[in-house]
């Protein structure tokens, strides 16, 4: 495969998925992959991966769960791009297009919808001098619950959302979901045993009126600075998060 200039290529899932990411954009980290082990997806089933980038959460998703039919958009058409390469180059079928999430159309067309919204709104952080990272960080003026809002338009009834957000965000995440999502999970991630969350992975239900679950969660890191064993199995892609 041809890399375009300031380009490289990393990869994840014990070396089973090879993704080109920019050199000088949002680098892919393992909030895709936690965020594709935590998505319920079947064979056959459809899924969305909202705000896509380079392809990273869905693409891991259909290497774990072989026959899916997956779908990416984001606001940046070289993300676009690049998406369409790692999906080709790692022989899954996926469908990508360029699009800002306020324009997308498609209602009622997915069985999954699996998304990592900007941790923090235009005009919350400094500016990266990097255009790419910066639309990643804020994704310009987008607000959290219109990125609920285009999920769950988008999704069947009865679908489920995924997604991964820093923990001190849950109020607005749950505020959110009022008259859209229900049979709400929440999943804390720890840095470390003895730790607070610092993100967590919430899934829910459109239209369901199953009360909430809060799951004990995942230790992502032991005391020696390594991955937990739970964790490193995850993101081998040996493990889901149930």
């Amino acid at each position: 495969m041809h890399l375009k200039a300031m380009s490289k290529i990393i990869h994840v899932l014990d070396k089973r998925l090879a993704l080109e990411q920019p050199e000088n954009g949002f680098k892919t980290s393992i909030d895709a992959v936690l965020l594709a082990a935590a998505c319920k997806a079947r064979e056959g089933e459809t899924v969305l991966d909202l705000g896509c980038g380079v392809g990273s959460a869905g693409l891991c998703l259909a290497k774990r769960v072989e026959g899916i039919h997956l779908s990416g958009i984001d606001i940046q058409a070289d993300q676009i791009e690049t998406a369409k390469r790692n999906a080709l180059s790692n022989h899954i079928n996926a469908q990508y297009s360029a699009c800002d999430i306020r324009d997308y159309k498609e209602q009622e067309c997915f069985d999954h919808v699996i998304c990592n919204p900007p941790y923090m709104g235009a005009g919350a952080h400094l500016a990266s001098p990097h255009k790419s990272k910066a639309l990643a960080m804020g994704h310009a003026d987008t607000a959290l619950e219109e990125w609920l809002d285009v999920a769950c338009k988008a999704l069947k009834h009865g679908g489920s959302l995924s997604l991964i957000h820093r923990a001190d965000h849950i109020d607005h995440i749950i505020k959110g979901f009022k008259n859209r999502f229900g049979g709400v999970e929440i999943i804390p991630l720890y840095p470390k045993a003895g730790k607070e969350a610092g993100r967590v992975i919430v899934r829910a239900l459109r239209n369901s009126k199953s009360p909430a679950i809060i799951h004990s969660g995942l230790i992502l890191h032991n005391d020696e600075g390594g991955y937990s064993a739970e964790a490193e199995k995850i993101l081998r892609g040996m493990d889901a998060i149930d």
